[in-house]
């Protein structure tokens, strides 16, 4: 019989490297692939930064030319030939405010909230720095009850705002009635 003899005759041994190289295929198929994504995520994040950065660029166009025509306005406002012209504009803007109220329409809205056995002495309305009417009232009653169901009424009321008492007068041998004096905005509906 013969006996098996091994011959090898390649100077290195037989390996097996089909599955080494298959699986480094596939990592470097892998690598290129993820490198495309993150290559193409770039190009998007790239175009949408440019984009935005142009928007700003408008923007920041947009505003140094409002800056300028404001500038342009705030000299014109600064001349002193037009000082003049400013005060009367302002002087006939608070004249058409005032003019506004109408006194029909203030008695009935008063008319609606104030108690049969309250007397409006006087009424003064008056145009705060915000443009809110407030009106100074002088109101008698013989007792206080009406005038405290007054002020409920008048901070409960759509129309009428928030109420202070600035001062009250008991009766005297002259004046029979309690004197309050009332502060309360007025809002009427146009």
């Amino acid at each position: 019989m013969r006996g098996a003899v091994s011959v090898n005759l390649s100077s290195e041994p037989f390996r097996r490297d089909r599955p080494f190289l298959v699986l480094a295929l596939a990592g470097v198929a892998l690598l290129v692939g993820l490198f495309a994504v993150q290559t193409a995520f770039g190009l998007i994040e790239r175009t949408q930064r440019l984009g935005l950065q142009a928007d700003i660029d408008e923007a920041n166009r947009q505003l140094a030319k409002i800056s300028a025509d404001e500038g342009q306005l705030q000299a014109t406002l600064r001349d002193p030939a037009n000082a003049e012209a400013i005060e009367y504009a302002l002087f006939l803007n608070q004249l058409i405010t005032r003019k506004g109220i109408s006194w029909t329409k203030l008695f009935g809205d008063l008319e609606n909230v104030m108690p049969h056995n309250v007397r409006l002495v006087s009424v003064r309305p008056q145009v705060n720095v915000d443009n809110q009417v407030v009106l100074d009232m002088t109101v008698a009653a013989q007792t206080t009850e009406p005038v405290i169901d007054m002020l409920m009424k008048l901070e409960a009321s759509a129309l009428f705002g928030a109420t202070a008492v600035t001062s009250w007068l008991p009766p005297s041998q002259s004046e029979p009635l309690y004197r309050y004096r009332v502060n309360v905005q007025y809002a009427p509906r146009l």
